[in-house]
C-alpha cells in the first residue's frame, strides 16, 4: 500500500527529458506540489503562534548517499541525491525543499528555488535576509536581491560565500597587513582572540563590471593561520588541500571570502554568516539519521521526492511540538530521546462511549507531561484559513 501511494508522485513522462551528463530537475506533478502547500500551512501556523517580521533564509544542499542503481554520481564520486533546502532561522523550520539528483550542482537554478521559497513565507513577514555558502554565489541571485526585484519584499539583504578565485586572491594580497583585524569569540562571557583575521577587499568580478548601473557589492576576506607541520622524511609535500590557501608574510593561511550588500561591522557580519552552519546543518543530520530521510525507498525519482517531503513535514511537525507544546528542555532533544520518553510508552488504549482513553502505569513520569501537552495544544492559535 505504501509503494502504491508513493507511485502516485512519480511522473514517468518527465524521465524522457533527461539527457546524459546533463543537470535535470523533473517537474513535480500535482500530487508532489501538494506537499509544498501543506508545508506553507505549517509555516503560517508557526507564524500565528510566534509572529516574526524578519525571515533569515539559509539555503543549503545536502547529500543523501545511496547505492541505488538509478542514482547519479555527485561531485564526491558517490551515487547520491542532493536536495536543496531553505531553512527559516527565526522559526526553526524548513520553509522549502527541492529534491534533486546527485549530479545537479547545489547552485543550479538557485534563483528559481529562492523565489519559490519567498512565496512560502506567511503574512506578517516584511523583511528577508539570505545566507548561503559558495553554492549561492550566483550573480543572477545576488542581483535579484540587491536590485529589489521582488515586489513583496523589495531589496533583500544577503551574505554569501564567494569563490576564492585567482583574481580574488590577487585582491586579498593587496590588503595591507595593518588592515587585517582579529576575529573574537565569546567564551564564558569573555571575548577571546582567535587565530582568524578579516579585512575588507576591493574586488569587482567580471560578471558585474560591464555596466555602470550594475550592482555594487562589498567583499570581505577571512584568513586563518595554518599550524606549521613537520614533514616526514621521504614524503612529498601535499600539493592540494580541500580549501583555498595563500602564502602571506612567510605564513600559510586558509582563505575564505564573503560577498554582501549589508553595512554591518565586518566581524559581526562574519559571525552572523557562520550561524548558518548551526541549526540548518544540524537539521540535515536529523533529516537523514533520525527521520529516515537518508533511507530512500525506491529507484524512481518521484517516489523518493515524496518520501523526502514526508520527512520534511515530520521534521517541521516535530519542531512545532517541541517549541510550542513541550517544555523548553525538550527543544534540543533528538528523536531517539523523544521516542524513548514520550512516544514509545507502554499503556492501554480503550475505546468506550465514543471516547478514546489511554491508560499508563500508575505514577509514570510522562503522565503530567502528556496532560500538559494536551492542554497546550488546545490553547494554540489556529492557523490562517485557506
Amino acid at each position: 500500500a505504501v509503494f502504491r501511494y508513493l507511485a502516485t508522485f512519480h511522473d514517468a513522462e518527465q524521465e524522457e527529458y533527461r539527457q546524459p551528463s546533463k543537470a535535470f530537475i523533473p517537474a513535480p506533478n500535482a500530487n508532489l506540489r501538494g506537499f509544498v502547500e501543506v508545508n506553507k500551512d505549517f509555516a503560517a501556523f508557526v507564524q500565528a503562534q510566534s509572529p516574526q517580521s524578519i525571515a533569515t533564509l539559509d539555503m543549503d544542499a545536502t547529500l543523501v548517499v545511496t547505492s541505488k542503481r538509478e542514482a547519479l554520481f555527485c561531485y564526491l564520486g558517490d551515487k547520491a541525491y542532493q536536495p536543496l533546502n531553505t531553512w527559516w532561522a527565526e522559526q526553526g523550520i524548513i520553509l522549502h525543499s527541492e529534491f534533486r539528483d546527485g549530479n545537479v550542482p547545489a547552485g543550479f537554478e538557485q534563483l528559481r528555488v529562492f523565489k519559490e521559497a519567498l512565496e512560502c513565507l506567511p503574512e506578517g513577514v516584511y523583511r528577508v535576509r539570505l545566507r548561503s555558502d559558495t553554492a549561492g554565489y550566483q550573480h543572477d541571485l545576488l542581483k535579484y536581491c540587491e536590485m529589489a526585484k521582488n515586489e513583496r519584499f523589495g531589496r533583500i539583504e544577503f551574505a554569501v560565500g564567494c569563490d576564492v578565485t585567482k583574481e580574488f586572491k590577487k585582491a586579498v594580497a593587496e590588503v595591507e597587513e595593518a588592515e587585517w583585524k582579529p576575529l573574537y569569540k565569546v567564551v564564558n562571557g569573555k571575548r577571546e582572540k582567535t587565530s582568524s583575521e578579516w579585512a575588507e577587499v576591493w574586488f569587482v568580478p567580471n560578471a558585474i563590471c560591464y555596466s555602470k548601473k550594475g550592482p555594487e557589492y562589498r567583499y570581505l576576506a577571512k584568513r586563518e593561520a595554518m599550524a606549521e607541520q613537520l614533514g616526514l622524511p621521504g614524503m612529498e609535500q601535499q600539493l592540494e588541500l580541500p580549501f583555498p590557501t595563500m602564502h602571506m608574510k612567510e605564513k600559510r593561511y586558509k582563505i575564505f571570502g564573503i560577498v554582501t550588500n549589508m553595512d554591518w561591522d565586518g566581524e559581526d557580519l562574519i559571525h552572523w554568516h557562520h550561524e548558518r552552519c548551526g541549526k540548518s546543518e544540524e537539521a540535515h543530520a536529523v533529516m537523514k539519521d533520525d527521520l529516515a530521510g537518508g533511507k530512500l525507498p525506491s529507484g524512481y525519482f518521484g517516489e523518493n521526492a515524496a518520501w523526502w517531503w514526508i520527512m520534511i513535514l515530520a521534521l517541521n511537525l516535530n519542531a512545532i511540538m517541541k517549541r510550542f507544546v513541550l517544555e523548553e528542555s525538550w527543544e534540543p532533544k533528538r528523536m531517539k530521546a523523544i521516542r524513548f520518553s514520550l512516544i514509545n510508552l507502554p499503556g492501554r488504549v480503550i475505546k468506550r462511549s465514543r471516547n478514546l482513553i489511554v491508560r499508563l502505569t500508575k505514577g509514570h513520569p510522562s503522565f503530567d507531561l502528556l496532560v500538559e501537552a494536551r492542554w497546550k495544544i488546545a490553547m494554540l492559535v489556529p492557523g490562517p484559513a485557506g
